[in-house]
């Protein structure tokens, strides 16, 4: 599986230009991954120098990695291409974080003694650590990851400051079925461009709506709408890059789970509204951004509604769904239980004034209008930031860059209210 979101637009810098990645492989069959998550590092942007212990030959070749990589390899800490013979150091300095993946149980025992038997191992030991950061992502069979020991080494590393990416479950090579598969490449992916983002949100804890609802007219047949969830699910990663504690509710969305994010799926709006109000007090955001139905069948048929041939169309009788952002507004003002909230407006025409109306009606500090039919299901979309100050044009780009620019502009008005940290207040809203 493939996240799209990765892909840059024309004109939008890569997520992970101008940064340096030393990527290295220990001994597994996860290192086949590694082929396709250095062609993805290189497209997003980075440049890597690949270093492979002499166990990971066993699986895959230097010429191979050097292909993706556009750089020679290096497999020996007696490399005579450097000057000085000190490819540890050389390779170390260079980079802006040392990527181990797949790294073995071995390997991970090795980095908690601070073991320097190979090129790998040596330079992780010589990196400065306060400089170059260490990102693990283990890769063995269930009963290796389970064992106390790699379970006791891996939290001793992460106690020494390396970032442990975690594993995937599932049936793995050995013809097993559990935890301990690597991470597939565009998980890791999410992972390593998270780690680099300022954690704006840092401390918060952010509650996202995303995708349409589906308001039963009979057991086979409904009323939705188009909406494809991509925007919410985009705000939902941004806000996990950015530090924040994220909880998705989401409507039927044939989108993958961002990774970190908590998903919980709902169908109708009284489902999301119900899943919203057990969660909105214990949020500091609320950002709404589901295209929720406004009204449904006031009694839906419990069978499915057939033709009577007389050619005309049943009578249905609507009632109108709950105001979902407008109830958690409403919540009582200083209320530890009142979030800072944002809307979302999915207009056809009048943007500008059906916006700003949206907004003073729902009375919430910050709406986000946008035009539905030139965004429902696209991955680019252009958004107007309507506050009691105006409206601010955010041009056409890619859904997740416009909600990394969402998620700056939502830290920063947190900032000025002093409702969020204080590492909020350096954040650029230039930066994209």
């Amino acid at each position: 599986m493939t996240n799209q979101a990765n892909e840059p637009g024309c004109g939008e810098i890569p997520d992970l230009a101008g940064k340096h990645l030393v990527l290295g492989l220990t001994g597994g069959i996860a290192c086949y991954k590694s082929a396709e998550l250095c062609r993805a590092l290189i497209k997003a942007g980075a440049t890597v120098q690949v270093v492979m212990t002499a166990a990971a030959e066993q699986f895959i070749t230097p010429v191979t990695m050097q292909a993706l990589s556009g750089r020679p390899v290096y497999t020996s800490q007696w490399d005579s291409r450097e000057a000085n013979n000190m490819a540890h150091i050389n390779l170390s300095r260079q980079a802006d974080a040392i990527l181990i993946a797949p790294c073995s149980a071995d390997f991970i025992a090795k980095l908690l003694h601070g073991s320097a038997s190979d090129l790998l191992g040596l330079m992780c030991l010589a990196r400065p650590i306060d400089k170059v950061p260490l990102l693990v992502a283990p890769a063995m069979n269930r009963e290796m990851y389970a064992h106390p020991a790699t379970q006791r080494n891996l939290r001793q590393l992460e106690a020494d400051g390396a970032k442990v990416l975690g594993v995937g479950t599932g049936f793995q090579a050995c013809g097993e079925t559990g935890d301990g598969r690597m991470l597939e490449p565009w998980q890791l992916m999410e992972d390593i461009i998270a780690f680099f983002v300022p954690k704006a949100l840092a401390g918060q804890k952010v509650l996202v709506t995303a995708g349409p609802t589906y308001e039963a007219i009979d057991p086979v047949r409904g009323i939705t709408n188009l909406s494809s969830g991509k925007m919410g699910f985009a705000i939902a990663r941004a806000a996990r890059e950015a530090g924040a504690e994220v909880t998705l509710i989401a409507g039927p969305a044939s989108l993958p789970t961002p990774r970190g994010v908590a998903r919980i799926d709902v169908i109708s709006a009284q489902n999301m509204l119900d899943a919203v109000m057990l969660r909105a007090q214990s949020a500091t955001v609320f950002i709404a951004t589901a295209a929720v139905a406004d009204w449904r069948p006031a009694v839906p048929s419990t069978q499915k509604i057939k033709k009577d041939g007389s050619r005309q169309p049943p009578q249905l009788q609507f009632t109108e769904n709950a105001d979902i952002l407008a109830t958690v507004a409403r919540l009582a003002t200083g209320h530890a239980g009142k979030p800072f909230c944002v809307g979302f407006a999915a207009e056809s025409h009048d943007l500008h004034e059906n916006a700003q109306a949206k907004r003073l009606r729902k009375n919430v500090p910050l709406l986000v209008g946008n035009i539905g039919p030139d965004t429902f299901g696209q991955d680019h979309n252009a958004l107007l930031l309507v506050d009691a100050q105006g409206c601010t044009e955010v041009p056409r780009a890619s859904k997740l860059l416009l909600a990394r620019r969402l998620v700056r502009e939502i830290a920063t008005r947190m900032s000025a209210l002093g409702l969020a940290q204080q590492n909020v207040q350096d954040i650029s809203l230039g930066n994209s």
